[in-house]
């Protein structure tokens, strides 16, 4: 099985995978809190809290967006895809990624997914997921912001592809009394400063100016929305359906990859 970086187009057909017949595939989004599963001409097939197995001491694999248990991760894809899977067909994967996972959530991510012998994988940075599932412009610069659950990214893309990108282990799951949207937004706004202070792209300013793409459940929080707006004095667009908007762009690869056309992707 071979992991990759995904540098597919939107809507073009590619041909990664040659042969007479369009291969069977999953988009895969697999967060802290809920894994999320789509495949050509069924839509949606899961969206599932992220644990090996359901039930009372249910262990959770992967934490604060990082594979901690290879194993526990894969008994999980197997307990929720294999019985999706065609019979002897080997199917294409693309899989969401933190945007700073870096290679050792790679290699888990690939000992996790080789219990579907997949034919290939493809994986997709988070946020230029959800750039593609918004259906923008990706061509100039764009800053995405995605708060999930457990993990808050942003990333300014440019040209389609991630060119900086910050983290923090924060999100909508730590909203209590002594955290509340004010603190996720503060966070959000420290990152783009951090960013704009740095600046390695020359591109920053330009793209805060155009406004923020806002995903994750965070961007269904009406508070946070306006916090993260006045802190950066920019417009803050929260895209459709929010919380699987990665899932979508991730979806939008896979017909690419796969060489489908015709299937619809919500």
């Amino acid at each position: 099985m071979t992991l990759h970086d995904v540098r597919l187009q939107p809507g073009r057909r590619h041909s990664a995978w040659p042969g007479g017949r369009p291969r069977p595939g999953f988009a895969l989004d697999l967060g802290s809190a809920r894994t999320r599963a789509w495949a050509p001409g069924r839509g949606v097939i899961f969206d599932v809290p992220t644990v090996t197995f359901p039930g009372a001491g249910a262990i959770h694999p992967i934490q604060r967006g990082t594979v901690v248990d290879p194993e526990g991760t894969s008994r999980m894809i197997d307990r929720l895809l294999g019985r999706h899977l065609p019979r002897f067909r080997r199917p294409v994967i693309v899989l969401t990624t933190p945007v700073l996972g870096g290679p050792n959530h790679r290699s888990a991510l690939r000992t996790a997914m080789e219990v579907l012998r997949p034919r290939g994988v493809l994986t997709v940075p988070g946020p230029k997921a959800v750039a593609i599932a918004a259906r923008g412009d990706t061509t100039g610069p764009l800053l995405v912001v995605d708060i999930g659950a457990h993990l808050t990214e942003v990333a300014l893309l440019i040209d389609g592809a991630v060119a900086d990108a910050y983290h923090t282990a924060l999100g909508t799951i730590d909203l209590d009394g002594s955290t509340t949207e004010r603190d996720l937004g503060r966070s959000v706004a420290s990152m783009v400063t951090d960013m704009l202070r740095r600046d390695r792209t020359g591109q920053t300013l330009n793209a805060l100016q155009q406004g923020v793409l806002l995903a994750g459940g965070g961007a269904l929080r009406p508070a946070c929305v306006y916090d993260i707006a006045s802190r950066l004095d920019t417009d803050v667009r929260p895209v459709a359906a929010p919380h699987t908007a990665a899932l979508r762009g991730a979806a939008r690869l896979l017909q690419s990859a796969t060489g489908r056309r015709g299937a619809t992707v919500p």
